[in-house]
């Protein structure tokens, strides 16, 4: 099942390549920037905004929404692609908006499919598994334009056409195989481990460096037909290693439960806590005369009351403790939920403007092409480094030390502020550590967003409630990219071109100007998204200093160690433990 999730969400991230098909969006239908970047905001208003998939999840099958999703995918991109192909009349700009925005919306129908399921079959490792899938999803961008140049050559639109077909196909390829699996008590050791999951992530770690070096080396030398096809060729091939992964771990599991079957169960019974008969006489009169009233009582507390129909919305400002399952109507008007999501507006806002106008950043400040090539395509890589840094070290510094994931937001809040600032200042060169910066806090932000509101507001309405809290990147793309920076880059580019941009012709800006202003804004508004951030570490600083796991393991069983979790021991732990195997084991299978 995670190897499906991961093929899945490797497939998905089509949308962090805009900046690479952009260009030729902005040629042939004769776009300005700002149209340009009205665009862009309604491909994250897709992207992000999955309150439909989320609904959808709570009701549905987990397959019924990566068909939906498939459906959308192949709808939205087929027509943006016939669309600059010329194959059809050329659309008015809400037309291409809609096409954009249904096709990009099927990338929340992925995620929710695959990740939501994921999380909830591994609640005690959620830091661990939203790091890694999402690493891939970060990772897809580069996997995209190694295939693309593999099959269609160096042409962005057929990259449009690959974008429309291979994610439908690979969701409709697993669509049966995710599922949920619900948890028992008594499983193998193997079957709960985190071990699994760090042989994905070194499986990851070599892709994203194959992708590295491929990307350098296609960017400083010119590579024939013959040899990008066994590139993409070997890309393939790590990208299906995890599945000699799962195949060695479903074959641990099996092993320990048949040696569980071997060992005959034990009951132990404790004399101490046995009373005495005569105290047994004595205490049966009163159980058996207490027995009408309680049932009695029962009967009328389960009578529903004509007030109960509407007690969620007499709750919705009376919210559970932290960590306990809210609802919906309770995570939506809460505090925690309102600075969660200001702080997501400035930091994913400011990170995803930069990404988008990677290419004309690169062009403003007078870039070779190929240069600006390797920023777009190295995003995905940076992108997925700080998936897994933070999902995977924000677990491992939670177990350890207590470390509040909100304090962690705040400090790659204030990473991306440098990254900000050299945009904006264009000294000759910082562009790549730019890039490396942006990219790596655009995806830090995810897993620690998506981990922090299913342990502050719990798992039970987290298909929703996880794409709740992505509506906030498109709503901070707006207003940075298409009202701040798009705005503020026509104007600097209406003065260098007779003061209009009125009809065809060259509309590009060139100088540190162009965006100087606009990354200022975006500094600062970063930084106040830091200080936001501040806010939700001191209201859970608590919470996060208690075992917040420990509703998810057996009564009485301690938290693990990062390290335990690493390398589980191989045999059974008790007695008591096989006789939940045995009974439950069915459930085990598969989950990998």
């Amino acid at each position: 099942m995670v190897f499906a999730c991961l093929l899945i969400l490797s497939a998905s991230g089509a949308t962090y390549i805009f900046g690479i098909y952009s260009k030729v969006l902005k040629s042939t239908l004769g776009y300005d920037q700002q149209t340009l970047n009205t665009l862009s905001f309604f491909k994250d208003l897709g992207a992000n905004v999955g309150i439909l998939s989320g609904l959808l999840n709570e009701v549905t099958p987990p397959w019924v929404v990566l068909a939906t999703g498939a459906a959308m995918n192949l709808a939205g991109y087929l027509m943006i692609y016939l669309a600059i192909d010329g194959r059809t009349a050329r659309p008015p700009v809400w037309l291409m908006c809609i096409y954009i925005c249904v096709g990009a919306n099927s990338q929340s129908f992925a995620n929710t499919g695959a990740l939501v399921t994921c999380v909830k079959n591994f609640p005690e490792s959620r830091g661990v598994v939203l790091g890694l899938l999402k690493g891939f999803v970060g990772l897809s961008g580069a996997i995209f334009t190694q295939l693309y140049i593999a099959i269609y050559g160096d042409d962005a639109k057929s990259l449009v056409l690959l974008v429309a077909w291979l994610p439908a196909a690979v969701s409709i390829l697993f669509v049966h195989t995710v599922r949920l699996m619900p948890r028992r008590r008594g499983e193998s050791q193997s079957a709960t481990s985190s071990d699994p999951f760090y042989c994905f992530l070194y499986i990851s770690m070599g892709l994203a460096t194959y992708l590295l070096v491929m990307i350098v080396v296609q960017n400083q030398m010119d590579l024939s037909h013959a040899a990008l096809v066994v590139s993409a060729a070997a890309l393939l091939i790590i990208l299906f290693l995890p599945l000699a992964v799962v195949v060695k771990q479903e074959y641990r599991i099996k092993r320990e439960l048949e040696e569980a079957l071997l060992v005959p169960p034990t009951v132990t019974v404790d004399n101490k806590a046995a009373p005495p008969s005569s105290d047994l006489q004595m205490a049966e009169q009163p159980a058996k005369t207490e027995l009408p009233v309680k049932a009695e009582e029962s009967s009328k507390l389960s009578t529903p009351t004509p007030a109960s129909s509407s007690s969620c919305w007499k709750n919705m400002f009376d919210p559970p403790a932290q960590g306990e399952d809210y609802t919906i109507l309770q995570a939506l008007v809460s505090v925690d939920m309102l600075v969660l999501f200001l702080a997501t507006i400035c930091g994913v806002g400011g990170t995803l403007t930069a990404i988008d106008n990677m290419g004309q950043i690169g062009q403003s400040l007078g870039y070779p092409p190929k240069s600006i090539k390797t920023f777009i395509s190295l995003i995905s890589i940076w992108n997925y480094a700080g998936r897994v840094t933070a999902g995977f070290a924000s677990e491992a510094v939670l177990a350890r030390y207590k470390f509040p994931r909100p304090l962690a937001l705040t400090l790659v809040l204030l990473l991306a502020c440098a990254g900000h600032l050299l945009i904006a200042m264009g000294v000759p060169g910082s562009l790549y550590a730019a890039s490396v910066i942006i990219g790596f806090c655009f995806g830090a932000q995810w897993p620690l967003l998506y981990a922090i509101i299913s342990e502050v507001f719990g798992l039970k309405y987290y298909s929703t409630l996880y794409n709740f809290g992505s509506v906030a990147s498109p709503i901070g793309a707006y207003v940075l990219n298409v009202r701040v920076a798009g705005y503020l880059y026509d104007v600097e580019a209406a003065k260098q071109h007779g003061g209009t941009l009125d009809g065809a012709g060259d509309k590009t800006c060139i100088g540190a100007q162009c965006f100087r202003l606009s990354f200022l804004i975006i500094t600062a508004a970063t930084v106040a998204g830091a200080l936001v951030s501040l806010v939700l570490a001191w209201r859970t600083r608590k919470f996060y200093r208690s075992d917040i796991y420990a509703r998810f393991r057996p009564h009485g069983e301690p938290a693990a160690l990062p390290e335990q979790q690493q390398r589980p021991k191989d045999s059974v732990q008790s007695t008591s433990a096989v006789n939940g195997v045995t009974e439950e084991s069915g459930s085990t299978h598969d989950l990998y």
